[in-house]
């Protein structure tokens, strides 16, 4: 590795560490190479999320997005307009990571430039394959897999990840406009969008919560076999991924779906729990029981070298 390519990834590594998130925790439990890769994923889609996000007019904000594509397609094919660029291009090269991912991922955040209305769940899990699963789909080529099932338990994974923000940051979303969860479920229990900017619950809203978190729930399970076929580095740092979520959405559930009063967070008992997961992890505590979809035991290789991946996305 070059100086230079040492560089770009040391610059990568600063963005994650500075954005203080539990993600980058669990980069630590990987080797080197895949941790550095790791780091050049996220700080392209911190990036990305930021430009989405930040207080700029929403015009200002898609030509931002729209030259952040572009440069994009140029780092897939070699050119470089910062250090990011160049860490991301060989994270792709070395873990061939498709780039229809990161295509996918700067098309997700660009929905955000609208007040998000979906009118039916399976609309809210086309933005969440794209904001979170394809960035999932990325992370699982870092972390090494030779199943292809692992793909489609990725994508379910980041749908409940992403349900799980949705569903914490009901209130401070809803106080700017935006409310992520389905329309025609809200009707269905008779909720309106105002009625999320009030202090306290009311039981109509605590029963359409308890079916998002039941929701989340079955989603969490269904992808929990992720685990068993991945790498066992990858594996690790998952596992502490997936905990941490989990125990939001646990949390949640504790607080009967309350999220106005005061911010999830996870506590010292949380944390403690999800790096005790990390650690003692075994794949037999996260299989299915049911033979039907027992899952083959993991067998370690050695990290696959693939081509670039340099087609962009359809959209």
């Amino acid at each position: 590795m070059t100086n230079d390519l040492d560089d770009a990834y040391r610059h990568c590594e600063r963005i994650s560490r500075a954005s203080a998130s539990s993600f980058f925790r669990s980069f630590r439990f990987l080797p080197c190479e895949q941790r550095r890769a790791m780091c050049a994923l996220y700080a392209f889609s911190r990036l990305a999320d930021d430009l989405a996000d930040s207080d700029e007019p929403a015009e200002t904000r898609r030509i931002q997005l729209a030259r952040w594509r572009s440069e994009l397609h140029d780092a897939l094919r070699g050119e470089f307009r910062s250090p990011l660029w160049q860490a991301l291009h060989d994270t792709t090269v070395r873990f061939a990571i498709p780039a229809e991912y990161l295509f996918a991922l700067v098309d997700g955040v660009a929905m955000d430039l609208v007040p998000p209305r979906y009118e039916t769940f399976d609309d809210l899990r086309h933005y969440c394959y794209h904001v979170a699963s394809a960035v999932g789909l990325a992370c699982i080529h870092v972390f090494g897999f030779e199943d292809d099932r692992a793909k489609a338990l990725a994508e379910t994974c980041g749908v409940a990840f992403q349900l799980t923000n949705i569903l914490r940051d009901l209130s401070e979303d809803a106080e700017q406009g935006r409310i992520y969860l389905p329309r025609e479920e809200l009707a269905r229990f008779d909720c309106q969008p105002e009625d999320f900017r009030q202090p306290a619950m009311n039981p109509r809203i605590r029963e359409l919560l308890r079916f998002q978190i039941a929701r989340a729930e079955s989603l969490y399970d269904e992808a929990t076999p992720l685990a068993t076929l991945l790498h066992p580095h990858g594996r690790r740092a998952f596992t502490l991924m997936f905990t941490t979520y989990r125990t939001l959405l646990a949390e949640i559930k504790r607080r009967e779906g309350d999220v106005f009063k005061r911010p999830i967070r996870l506590g010292f008992r949380g944390k403690l729990k999800v790096l005790v997961a990390a650690f003692l992890f075994h794949p037999r505590e996260l299989a299915p029981a049911s033979n039907e979809t027992e899952l083959r035991p993991h067998t370690p290789a050695t990290l696959s070298r693939g081509r670039p991946a340099v087609r962009q996305s359809g959209s």
